[in-house]
């Protein structure tokens, strides 16, 4: 894919317009692209080999939450490779139908993590009712498409401008540091016109082969010595035999 392609892309992204892994996109991108939700992990890391999209936006670590292990395990079944990094600021706000007030608001919806991390909002609102939902964005077209004054939801500001809401307070999370790391996906064959020399960041998965014997950890031993005199930084995180019951 040539660079002039970059620019009007189609990216999958999981889930509803406005969430903040489309904002990822977009800034990662440009806002030339063509975004293209998809409700699950599952339905987005198929939409490249269904011809739907060219690429996928996928986040896969958050600094509060940690890991999305679902999308790791979706990758190392895929034959996607990553490209692309993207490290987006989380920030929540509160959204709520244009005219309405905090005074008018009863209940606010989201993402139950998203409600989580915001709990000193709510102690300081404790009549307000909490209403976990699939997804933040789709919290905010549901609260606004209802037209009721008393409903909000937490999302980031995207979804309140793709659905024309109010933000009625902002950067409501308890912790600032709260950033989530994506990456950008495309077909293994494609990946190589868009590497460049300033690529120096890489992610690899590796399992020993099902052999007893030294010889294969001898191999792996001098493969790591080999790769750690191209690194600037290379740190094993551990060797262990997986306990099964």
């Amino acid at each position: 894919m040539t660079t002039p392609d970059r620019k009007t892309m189609r990216v999958a992204f999981q889930g509803e317009p406005g969430a903040f892994s489309e904002a990822a996109a977009i800034q990662l991108l440009g806002d030339a692209i063509r975004t293209v939700p998809r409700a699950t992990f599952e339905a987005a890391f198929t939409a490249i080999g269904e011809g739907a999209a060219d690429a996928f936006l996928a986040p896969v670590e958050n600094s509060l939450a940690g890991s999305v292990v679902r999308v790791f395990d979706l990758l190392m079944e895929s034959r996607l490779a990553i490209v692309a990094e993207m490290i987006l600021p989380i920030e929540m706000q509160l959204i709520a139908t244009p005219g309405a007030s905090l005074s008018d608001i009863r209940s606010v919806a989201s993402h139950p993590m998203a409600l989580a991390q915001c709990e000193r909002f709510f102690a300081a609102h404790p009549q307000w009712k909490r209403v976990p939902a699939e997804d933040t964005a789709g919290s905010v077209r549901e609260a606004l498409s209802s037209r009721d004054k008393s409903r909000a939801a937490i999302a980031g500001r995207r979804a309140a401008e793709h659905y024309h809401g109010v933000i009625l307070a902002e950067r409501i999370q308890d912790n600032a540091e709260n950033f989530t790391r994506f990456v950008l996906l495309l077909r293994e064959n494609e990946a190589s016109a868009w590497l460049s020399p300033e690529a120096r960041k890489a992610s690899l998965a590796m399992r020993l082969a099902h052999r007893p014997g030294a010889r294969d950890v001898a191999r792996l031993d001098r493969a790591l010595l080999e790769v750690r005199a191209a690194t600037s930084e290379l740190r094993v995180l551990g060797r262990y035999v997986a306990a099964s019951r």
